[in-house]
């Protein structure tokens, strides 16, 4: 039953279990975060040693860690006898309609290129999510062992004490946070033309190299934006819950509903949304080919 702590279990987990108004989501929150808990901690064992680095693209890069996470992860959530389905990036990153049913979304290690560099930056994400609707969502950086969950319709975490998004009113007052597409050669002349329109209107812009801290940090105010393109959905769709229920607000760059699965993202503190869609609009890709 959703709200008793299970012998031995991480606080911070029996404490957002406990905030779940839905007894069922907060098992399935449990899950979740035992299994971000876990490939966490695969991560920083392998962190600092030496890697086993393939590239899926020139870019775009897949270590032991990124592998050895999402066994751990598949393994906890098949033993939890959930029988959901899976899309996760490096084993079950298929998709060709978007899902009807329940799935688990999963990005073992979110920020893979700072992992092979020592940078330590990077993350677990785990969204448990009905069709195109993200109802739980976990995010756990390791190096700074920072446990993010959230539930739908209960609130969002940090540490298991509840997280909201800053008060930054104005554009102007705001720090931003952004990525970069993994085809920057593609990309880079409008990439380039969005950082130049948003930097000169904010007090500064952020990069980590990892879309689930992002959007984590902005859940807990520590940024009060952020926009990218190219996404997939597990970058995003534990992240994005994360956002809305800590206060936040997610659309496409010209204002339109956000789900992970469209090519585009601008979140908020919601304050500043309408500023930042203002200066994005002319940017966005979604019903264009």
């Amino acid at each position: 039953m959703a709200g008793i702590r299970n012998e031995g279990e991480d606080e911070r987990i029996a404490r957002c279990v406990a905030a779940c108004k839905d007894p069922a989501l907060g098992e399935i929150l449990r899950t979740a975060a035992r299994a971000a808990l876990a490939a966490g901690s695969v991560l920083r064992d392998l962190h600092n040693k030496p890697h086993r680095i393939t590239h899926k693209g020139s870019i775009d890069l897949v270590t032991e860690a990124d592998v050895a996470a999402e066994q751990t992860v598949l393994a906890m959530l098949r033993e939890a006898g959930s029988g959901i389905d899976f899309l996760a990036e490096e084993s079950h990153s298929s998709y060709k309609n978007l899902p009807q049913g329940p799935v688990w979304i999963i990005d073992p290690l979110d920020g893979t290129t700072n992992f092979a560099h020592d940078f330590p930056f990077f993350a677990v994400s785990i969204a448990y999510a009905v069709g195109t609707v993200s109802k739980v969502g976990v995010v756990y950086a390791p190096m700074q062992d920072e446990l993010f969950c959230a539930c739908l319709g209960s609130g969002a975490w940090l540490n298991g004490r509840g997280m909201q998004v800053s008060g930054a009113a104005t554009l102007q007052d705001s720090l931003l946070a952004t990525g970069f597409p993994y085809a920057i050669a593609q990309e880079v002349e409008g990439v380039m033309a969005v950082l130049a329109r948003l930097l000169t209107r904010c007090q500064g812009v952020r990069r980590t190299g990892a879309a689930a801290v992002d959007l984590a940090y902005l859940a807990c105010g520590r940024t009060d934006g952020f926009w990218e393109i190219n996404l997939k959905p597990w970058d995003t769709a534990a992240a994005m819950l994360l956002v809305s229920e800590a206060g936040g607000r997610l659309t496409t760059y010209d204002g339109e509903e956000y789900t992970p699965y469209v090519p585009e993202v601008v979140a908020s503190n919601g304050r500043i949304h309408a500023e930042l869609v203002g200066q994005l609009a002319d940017f966005t890709r979604v019903g264009k080919k």
